[in-house]
């Protein structure tokens, strides 16, 4: 029995062939009969010239026997010449007789082909009558081997954790004070007293810096009367200020004496003379007015008369006001973040991969998700065809044929015409006559005639040879037509591709058929590396 698909070859004896008279070529092997997956030992020897460069066959070229090592050339010198010899290891794993191919050797500009010869391969005898005998077991299921799903279930957990934790730590995490957000949290009182106890630590008076002193000084009574007192102070001008003053303490609205509004006056106009009209007080002076605003403050707030029941609610309210817009304001932002984080992981990607691509991995497709999941490879038949695809496929009823050429056949199917995409395989064994061939082009148009049974219209036929990776020749039917899509009168335009294998014995055809909605990339490229993965594995019978 021949098998394409297990290329190997078992070496014969090459007669001694002159080469232009300068050089001969031997070839041997150590048994001509073995048992299956024994291995043998093929010898080339060659004589030639030490200007000759030989080149020995290398690579599966002694099919149907399979090459399992290719050893070192053994060299010899001989006055003259060289002695060449190079050594392969060759098996079978089916019994038969096999005819080992003409194998080409190239000796300087001289090509020299051997004759092919015949090698006996025997199965190992086997007693049954030692050995019980079982029944088929019957179909179970097994479960679906385990994806890597988890594993990107993971990094999207990891990158979305991630995410968050930088969201919290800048918009969410309550952040360390600084030293100027602190002091603006103290109440008026204790920010005034705070910044008299700075103005004590500066260096003012002692580089005679008055005009900066008092301008600090009045700086921090105005701020504590525009927080506490009038809202315009620190743009009031001094009078303007001391008669806002005047009227608050003739309103009652606040218990200021004379002396107190007086106090401030003078601190004030001093302050102005200071800065404006060039005046240099006494530094003990410029002490003593700075004690008298830290006195004054203390006045201003025993002035104060106390907040109402209704004003404490007010501001209590205003408080929790200023919360909510905080926190609103940290959920906008956190959104427009993510929003931001999403749309520059969605460009990003895009860019990388293709927006479709990235659309179809959000949202899901199932060509997609068949492309990229895990392809099985099976055996389909007997004789089996061996592919590759999505998913595996079923198993049809074995029919019989109502023909007085046919016997039996076996269908393995996957979709529909309807389907993104359709894919059937079938064997169908021959009781031919003697004379008789199988009709291939009958079986090429009863495959069209049942796609065109199933709805689909405006064929187009092309046919050539088709050639599998491992050289098994048979026929390519392929072209376009108008396949239905599971609404009634609607139809997209679709590719097929019909392969058709015949068995060197000539009692068995095996057919691939191929459907596709070709508008679809995915459906594309998942019966491109189907086509490539077929692969015949032929068997002659003894």
């Amino acid at each position: 029995m021949c098998n394409p698909r297990v290329i190997g070859c078992i070496a014969v004896v090459f007669f001694l062939m002159p080469i232009g008279g300068s050089a001969q070529v031997t070839s041997s092997i150590d048994t001509t009969k073995i048992k299956i997956g024994e291995q043998i030992t093929y010898k080339i020897e060659v004589e030639a010239d030490t200007t000759d460069l030989v080149v020995f066959p290398e690579g599966q070229t002694f099919a149907p026997l399979e090459m399992i090592e290719s050893y070192k050339v053994d060299t010899t010198k001989l006055e003259v010449k060289l002695k060449l010899i190079k050594a392969y290891g060759l098996t079978q794993f089916d019994s038969g007789a096999y005819t080992i191919p003409r194998q080409k050797i190239v000796i300087g500009d001289k090509t020299v082909y051997t004759d092919s010869l015949k090698i006996d391969v025997y199965n190992v005898a086997v007693d049954t009558t030692k050995q019980k005998l079982y029944d088929i077991k019957p179909m179970i299921e097994v479960e679906k081997a385990s994806s890597d799903w988890w594993k990107y279930l993971l990094i999207a957990v990891l990158v979305v954790a991630l995410i968050a934790f930088v969201l919290y730590w800048l918009i969410w995490r309550k952040k360390p004070l600084t030293e100027e957000e602190e002091i603006a949290l103290l109440p008026p009182y204790d920010r005034a007293k705070l910044a008299l106890k700075k103005l004590d630590e500066s260096d003012y008076l002692q580089k005679d810096a008055l005009k900066d002193y008092y301008s600090e000084l009045t700086f921090i009574i105005r701020k504590y009367l525009d927080e506490k007192v009038y809202d315009r102070a620190l743009e009031s001008t001094t009078d303007e200020l001391v008669d806002r003053l005047n009227l608050l303490r003739d309103a009652n609205q606040i218990e200021l004496s004379n002396d107190d509004i007086n106090n401030i006056k003078t601190i004030l106009k001093r302050a102005d003379l200071v800065k404006f009209a060039k005046s240099a007080p006494d530094i003990e002076l410029a002490k003593l007015d700075r004690n008298t605003i830290d006195l004054e403050i203390d006045q201003v707030r025993e002035a104060l008369p106390e907040p109402s029941e209704e004003e404490k609610l007010l501001d209590q309210q205003y408080k929790e006001e200023q919360e909510r817009k905080k926190k609103r304001r940290k959920i906008w932002l956190t959104v427009a973040a993510s929003a931001l984080i999403l749309i520059g992981i969605y460009v990003g990607f895009g860019l990388k991969y293709g927006f479709k691509y990235i659309n179809d991995t959000i949202v899901g497709d199932e060509a997609k998700e068949l492309l990229e999941g895990e392809w099985v490879q099976s055996d389909y038949g007997i004789p089996p065809i061996t592919i590759s695809t999505p998913v595996v496929l079923e198993r049809i009823a074995s029919q019989a044929i109502d023909s007085t050429q046919h016997t039996k056949r076996t269908d393995f199917t996957y979709g529909s015409l309807e389907d993104i995409f359709n894919i059937s395989v079938g064997t169908t064994r021959y009781n031919l006559q003697e004379g008789e061939d199988i009709d291939v082009q009958g079986a090429i148009e009863e495959t069209i005639a049942s796609i065109e049974n199933n709805g689909a219209m405006n064929i187009l036929v092309k046919q050539e040879q088709f050639i599998t990776p491992n050289a098994a020749e048979g026929i390519k039917v392929y072209g376009t037509g108008d396949f239905p899509i599971g609404k009634k009168d609607e139809f997209t335009t679709g590719e097929y591709v019909i392969l058709i294998f015949i068995s060197d014995d000539e009692s068995v055809m095996q057919k691939i058929a191929l459907i596709w909605d070709n508008q679809d990339e995915y459906a594309d490229q998942i019966m491109d590396r189907v086509l490539n993965s077929v692969e015949l594995k032929q068997v002659e019978e003894e």
